[in-house]
Parts: structure tokens; C-alpha cells; sequence
């Protein structure tokens, strides 16, 4: 019996990492080809919209001055109004929308939201909006893994692992960077590690990694040959770095929430509000054109030596930091992680000019510092201290410059946690009820409500019945309580046995002590309610709906505690489940 059972276990074994490989492998195939097509286009509308800087040396002042207005101006309204095109209206998605589904086994917004807001973002990079490229890449994996969840393939979790791999792989194509595509998705996405999803998602990231370099052979983000020894003074000087790219990240993040606040104020329609900061931006662009679209330009001119000037990079610093703001702000559909990367570079750049070059007489260069307060920047915004340090890895193969990023890295999150929290993305979602910071059990329990679980197995009384027909009801029941209602099925209050020793079976029910002092609605959540039910004796706490007063159902205390261990049981499942 003991081979038999074994051979079983192995054969399911095999046949689950041999799903779990394909569904990387498809997944991950078509998430990369879906990321150089997204990114390729915007690069066309870029040059064909006179946003890239090759395509604007061909117009003269005038006839660009026209072109930057008009595309900005055009394009926001016309993303605007792609992002009302839905029935109901939608914001960018991006990746706290596959965070949020992941943490929570939900399915991610209607599809049709999904490739609406992917339009969006082709559009809003195309026309020259200060947004980023890699947010919308995220959410176009998660995307496609979604796609395969109506396959019955017999594996558990099979939507979380499918949009786990669709993220790898798109994070693994846009920044050639196959482990920090693996680690940004365990970091941020999943935030736990599983052997069983490792599978599929090391096998989709390195399916983006393929794609990227052997198909399409696409260049590096950056390239930079360091080959000397840092002075021990310059380590001190990258701490020094890192506190500042913190309180940094913690400015752009706050302004970020701002300028949503004063979209929200704005009286007009949400279809004109990116067509208002795209004219905004515009004007901007026509004094400070290094801040159109995401600036891959930019940022790859800023860590090389004599590209900018301090003055250059502290106009193009303030310039990107506040343009960036209002096109998050005001609708158009991007990410934060290309501009927290792109600011990151600039402040670095401008660090190295300004501190070392005084304080030092040799130091390790520009560029070292320049990489260093982009990763110093990006981790705090996005979460992801790790997956920013392999990203940096990766791009240099250079392990001194990995190791100056780590110390940058270390103290830039220290403040920015401090001051802000761990990410934006976690501040969104703790926006919308989910809270990661207190643990994934517990985010699980809040996002559940209590009007889930309830029964009917407490008796339901009518406050005009008598006590004697209470008894009969209480005790046919086999219960110690029974919910009272009026005649309209408002709840009035719940009644005990032990309430019934000194009154006469003709009394009425209203002459009791109805007890009410303890009741839920339908918004209370699993966590609220074992919390509030930690000293609470008695079979059951009623749930009323919070504007009608009807009576819902009672939730027992067993139910709760079921509840609860369920969740344990699956979250760990999940994450040590092979």
C-alpha cells in the first residue's frame, strides 16, 4: 500500500511541474512578445508624434512648439476618454491591481478595463505624458497569466501563479534582468516564496530574458565599465546618498498623493483632466524637453560625465519630480517606476558633482553614483530593495557598483519607510482596505466580511410573542438565545433562557431586557469580528444591515475560528505546498 501511495505522490509531482513549466513557458512567452510590442509602439508614436528627440531636430521653434502643445493637449483627451469608454470608468491599472488580486484569490478588474488602460498608457507615453512604461508592462503580464485560469488543469492557486509568471516575464523583458524579474515578482507581487510557483515563474522570466536578448537581441538599459577600487571615504558618501534619495522618494510620493487631491477638486469632467496637464506638460516640455515621455534618453545620457551641467540636472530634477506628479495626478495612464528611476539617476548624478567632486580629490566617478541614487530612489517607491539591487547586477555585472548600490539602497528605505511606509503601492492598497504591513493572514481576514458566515439556526422571535411561545421556540431549538424582531424584521435586541426563570409564560417578550449592545453589519470584516468577539460569551452576535436594521443572520463563534484556521491553513499551504 505504502508503493502504491508513493507512486501516486510522485506521479502527481511530476505531473505538476510539468504544468507548472508549461504555463511558465506559455505565459512567459507571451507576456515578452506582448512587452516589445508595447514597448516598440510607444518608440513609434514617439517618433511619429515628434515626442523623441531625433524627430523634434527636424522641426523648427515654431512648428514645434505647435506640435509638443497639440500632441500633449490631443493625446490627453484622447486618453481620457479611452479611460471612460468602459461602463464603468477607470483609472490606470497597474501593479497594485495584480498585487491586490494575488494577496486576495480575486480576479483582476474586467478585461475590458484592463486592455483600455493599456491603450491608455500606449497612448500616454506615445504623445509625451511624464508616466512609466514598466507599471503598465506589469499589469499587462498579470494580464495574460489571468487568461489561463479558465483552464482545468488540476493545480491549485492556478490564477496567482499564471499572473505571478506574467509579471516575471515582462519585468525580465523590459530590463533584460531575468533574476530581478523573478525576485521583483516574489518581492512584490506574492510577498512570500514557493517552491511550487518558483517553478513556473523562474521558467516564465527566463522565457522573457530568451525573447529579449535572443530574438529580438535589444540593447541594455545602460551600460558602464567600472574598474577600480572605491576610496573608504565614498562608502560614507553613498550612505550620505541614500538619506537623501529617501526623503526624496518620500517628497515624489507625497506630491504624487497631492496632486490627486487637486485633480479631485477640479470641477470638470475626468475626460478633460489629462488633456489639462498634457497642456501643462507641454509647456514645460517647450523650455525643458528632457522631461517628454518616459526619458530612457535621459537617463542614459545622465551617468555619463559632461552630459549635463548642475544646472541642467537640477532643471530637469524639479522640472520631472513635478510633471510626473500631474500626469499621475490628473489621469494619465502610467507608472512611477521609470520616473522614480529617471529622478533617481538625475539626483545621483547631481550628487556626484556636487559632493564628492568637492570633498575628494579622486573618487570612483559619476556614473557609480548616478546608478546608485537610481536604485536608492525606485526601491522605496516600488517596495522592492532587492529586486533593485539584482537589477543593477544584472545590468553592470559589476560587483563593487552592486555593492556601493546595497549601502544606498539600505538607507534610503530606512528613512522612506520611516517617514512614508514600505511602498506606494502599499499606500494605494491600504487605500482599498488592504492592509499587508499587519501580515497576509490578516489582510486576508479583513478583506472577508463576517455577513459571509452567518446562520440561521438562532431562533427568530416577534417582539409581540409571549414568553411561554419564547420557551417553546428556545427550547425546540435546542439553543440558550433567540434574535427578536419587529414586524417590519428590524432588529430589536436578543433575549437569553436564563431571563425567562421569573416571568410567566403570558408575558409578553417586550417585557424582557432586550440585550443589543453587541451586533455586526454587513461591512464588518472576519478580523473585526474575531477581535471584537475575544471576550464575548454566547452562541452567536447578530448581523444587522447597517441602513435598513434588518436582521441578516447570526454568526457564531465557532464559525469565526473556522474561518480563521481556513485562511492559516491555505496561506500556508500555498506558500510550502510543493
Amino acid at each position: 500500500m505504502n508503493s502504491v501511495s508513493a507512486s501516486t505522490s510522485a506521479h502527481i509531482t511530476l505531473y505538476r511541474m510539468l504544468v507548472l513549466s508549461l504555463i511558465g513557458l506559455a505565459v512567459g512567452s507571451v507576456s515578452s512578445f506582448a512587452t516589445i510590442g508595447f514597448v516598440e509602439l510607444v518608440h513609434w508614436l514617439n517618433d511619429l508624434l515628434y515626442v523623441s528627440q531625433t524627430s523634434r531636430d527636424q522641426l523648427d521653434s515654431g512648428m514645434l512648439a505647435v506640435a509638443t502643445i497639440s500632441v500633449l493637449t490631443i493625446g490627453g483627451l484622447l486618453v481620457g476618454v479611452i479611460l471612460n469608454l468602459d461602463v464603468k470608468p477607470t483609472t490606470s491599472l497597474g501593479p497594485a491591481d495584480a498585487i491586490y488580486a494575488v494577496q486576495l484569490r480575486e480576479r483582476l478588474p474586467r478585461p475590458v478595463a484592463g486592455v483600455l488602460s493599456t491603450v491608455a498608457a500606449i497612448f500616454s507615453l506615445g504623445c509625451g505624458a511624464s508616466v512609466g512604461q514598466y507599471g503598465p508592462l506589469v499589469y499587462l503580464g498579470a494580464l495574460i497569466g489571468q487568461l489561463t485560469h479558465r483552464l482545468q488543469l488540476g493545480i491549485r492557486d492556478i490564477r496567482s501563479i499564471a499572473i505571478a509568471c506574467g509579471v516575471a516575464a515582462a519585468i525580465a523583458t523590459a530590463f533584460n534582468a531575468p533574476i530581478a524579474g523573478l525576485i521583483f515578482t516574489h518581492e512584490v507581487i506574492l510577498r512570500h516564496y514557493s517552491l511550487r510557483i518558483f517553478t513556473a515563474v523562474t521558467v516564465a522570466s527566463a522565457c522573457g530574458f530568451v525573447v529579449a536578448n535572443v530574438v529580438f537581441h535589444n540593447p541594455a538599459l545602460f551600460l558602464i565599465d567600472f574598474n577600480q577600487a572605491f576610496h573608504t571615504a565614498e562608502f560614507f558618501l553613498f550612505a550620505l546618498e541614500g538619506l537623501c534619495c529617501g526623503i526624496l522618494a518620500v517628497i515624489f510620493m507625497k506630491l504624487l498623493a497631492k496632486s490627486e487631491l487637486l485633480a479631485a477638486k477640479i470641477k470638470i469632467n475626468a475626460v478633460f483632466k489629462p488633456m489639462l496637464a498634457g497642456f501643462l506638460v507641454a509647456l514645460v516640455g517647450l523650455q525643458i524637453p528632457e522631461v517628454l515621455g518616459a526619458g530612457q534618453a535621459v537617463l542614459r545620457l545622465a551617468t555619463i560625465p559632461g552630459s549635463y551641467t548642475v544646472f541642467d540636472l537640477s532643471s530637469i530634477l524639479i522640472a520631472k519630480i513635478l510633471v510626473t506628479s500631474l500626469c499621475i495626478g490628473f489621469g494619465f495612464a502610467g507608472g512611477v517606476i521609470f520616473p522614480a528611476l529617471l529622478i533617481g539617476v538625475l539626483f545621483g548624478a547631481l550628487f556626484a558633482i556636487s559632493v564628492p567632486e568637492l570633498l575628494l580629490g579622486e573618487y570612483s566617478g559619476l556614473s557609480v553614483y548616478a546608478i546608485c541614487g537610481m536604485v536608492a530612489l525606485a526601491s522605496p517607491v516600488i517596495g522592492a530593495p532587492l529586486t533593485a539591487l539584482l537589477i543593477i547586477f544584472e545590468i553592470t555585472r559589476n560587483y563593487e557598483v552592486t555593492v556601493a548600490a546595497m549601502v544606498a539602497v539600505v538607507f534610503a528605505n530606512l528613512v522612506a519607510y520611516h517617514w512614508y511606509g514600505r511602498s506606494l503601492y502599499d499606500t494605494q492598497l491600504s487605500e482599498r482596505g488592504l492592509d499587508l504591513s499587519l501580515g497576509r493572514d490578516r489582510a486576508y481576514l479583513q478583506h472577508h466580511k463576517a455577513a459571509e458566515y452567518i446562520t440561521n439556526k438562532i431562533p427568530i422571535i416577534s417582539n409581540d410573542w409571549s414568553c411561554g411561545q419564547l420557551l417553546e421556540q428556545v427550547a425546540g431549538d435546542a439553543t440558550q438565545s433567540a434574535v427578536v424582531i419587529d414586524k417590519d424584521g428590524c432588529y430589536l435586541g436578543m433575549v437569553f433562557h436564563s431571563q425567562l426563570h421569573d416571568k410567566n409564560n403570558s408575558d409578553p417578550v417586550a417585557s424582557l431586557a432586550l440585550k443589543s449592545d453587541l451586533k455586526f453589519d454587513e461591512n464588518t470584516s472576519l478580523w473585526i469580528a474575531m477581535e471584537t468577539m475575544r471576550d464575548y460569551i454566547g452562541e452567536a452576535v447578530p448581523v444587522v444591515h447597517s441602513q435598513t436594521h434588518k436582521y441578516l443572520g447570526a454568526l457564531p463563534e465557532a464559525t469565526v475560528i473556522s474561518a480563521y484556521l481556513d485562511a492559516i491553513h491555505d496561506l500556508r499551504r500555498e506558500e510550502h505546498e510543493a
